[in-house]
């Protein structure tokens, strides 16, 4: 074993030959980037069983576990694109003077991209769900966000093995994403942590999946994002179950910094969408495509479905403060603030048969 620690994330795109089906340790060699973090962990003595919301959530996360290799199907084909489809960019001139090969190419980059994007989010969960179980300071949270690291674990598998043996083109970690990732582990206030991932990251991963899986054709991915799905779904109702009574104990002053910090991540969460290595790769000039795509009808409509999620959970525990409010305005986000949260459970829902929505 090789490991190769750095201090700054490689650029680079990995191709179908940088795949190899297997390696020996010999020949292996592991980069790790490096983070620095004052985490502030905690015990718990106090092993009584609280027979609450928490520790259900964690019961059902026990009885509906799935294994990556065995639960889904991966042999089913896979469909390459041919033919590029109707899409926003076809008003941008870059992309006009491309040829059809050249646009299906495009197409296929930013897929992979997004993809990307998913598996390096998954594994920022699995390392904070991690330091969660560290600093949690409740026995039933410390033990749920146990079974969360896992079930991040299993998404990270997931997403690599779609990415290796269907897509095979792999695009590194967009710089919003990882600021928002760095942000949250580098702090060492556990709440921070719960906002930053189980508000702000899982509710904006569990939209995007959920409508990734309504416009796929691809079968495999279809049951692959279900599965995830459920499982993001109760990591979502966890943290808003746990961190709405939490607040509740803060000084005003504290809330006023949690709101700032819940609104700079929804900010930064909005520029996690633009897909600037896909530019950067074709040659196109970053910043005016980066301007086009923000500015386009459909980035708009899919940014405001992603966090139709994310503002009521906020306005459920109480981070929507007058501070922040006009700020939402602005990005005319606050006009979700009085829709449905994860706080009140839909139990008959969580608790469906684990593989009846399967395609």
């Amino acid at each position: 074993m090789k490991i190769n620690y750095i201090e700054e994330n490689l650029r680079k795109i990995t191709y179908e030959d940088d795949f190899p089906e297997y390696m020996t340790e010999k020949h292996a060699e592991d980069i790790a980037e490096v983070f620095n973090t004052p985490l502030i962990g905690t015990y718990n003595w106090d092993y009584r069983i609280q027979d609450n919301r928490i520790k259900r959530l964690y019961e059902l996360g026990k009885e509906l576990n799935w294994n990556v290799e065995m639960d889904i199907d991966w042999n089913r084909p896979y469909e390459e694109l041919k033919e590029p489809f109707p899409i926003f960019w076809d008003d941008y001139p870059p992309y006009q003077k491309m040829t059809t090969e050249q646009k299906v190419d495009f197409l296929k980059h930013r897929q992979a991209w997004s993809m990307s994007q998913f598996l390096h989010g998954e594994q920022g969960a699995v390392l904070v769900a991690s330091q969660l179980t560290s600093c949690a300071p409740t026995y039933n949270a410390k033990l749920y966000a146990a079974s969360q690291t896992f079930d991040e674990a299993r998404h990270v598998e997931a997403f690599n093995k779609y990415i290796q043996t269907r897509m095979k083109l792999m695009y590194p970690i967009g710089n919003a994403l990882k600021s928002i990732l760095d942000k949250i582990l580098t702090d060492k206030r556990w709440d921070l942590k719960f906002i930053g991932m189980q508000i702000i990251i899982e509710g904006l991963a569990l939209a995007a999946f959920q409508s990734s899986r309504d416009l796929t054709t691809d079968p495999v991915l279809k049951d692959m994002l279900g599965l995830i799905i459920r499982d993001e779904a109760r990591h979502v109702t966890f943290g808003v179950n746990y961190l709405e009574e939490f607040v509740t104990t803060l000084s005003e002053d504290e809330v006023e910094e949690r709101a700032q910090f819940a609104y700079d991540a929804c900010l930064l969460s909005r520029e996690r969408l633009l897909s600037l290595d896909v530019f950067e790769h074709f040659g196109w000039d970053i910043e005016e495509a980066r301007l086009f795509q923000q500015d386009s009808d459909i980035t708009k409509m899919f940014q405001k479905l992603l966090f139709q999620r994310v503002i009521p959970n906020l306005s459920r525990i109480g981070l929507l403060t007058d501070s922040v409010r006009g700020k939402f305005e602005k990005l005319d986000l606050l006009q979700y603030e009085d829709a449905q949260s994860d706080y009140d459970i839909d139990w008959a829902d969580l608790s469906r048969p684990l593989f009846e929505d399967s395609a």
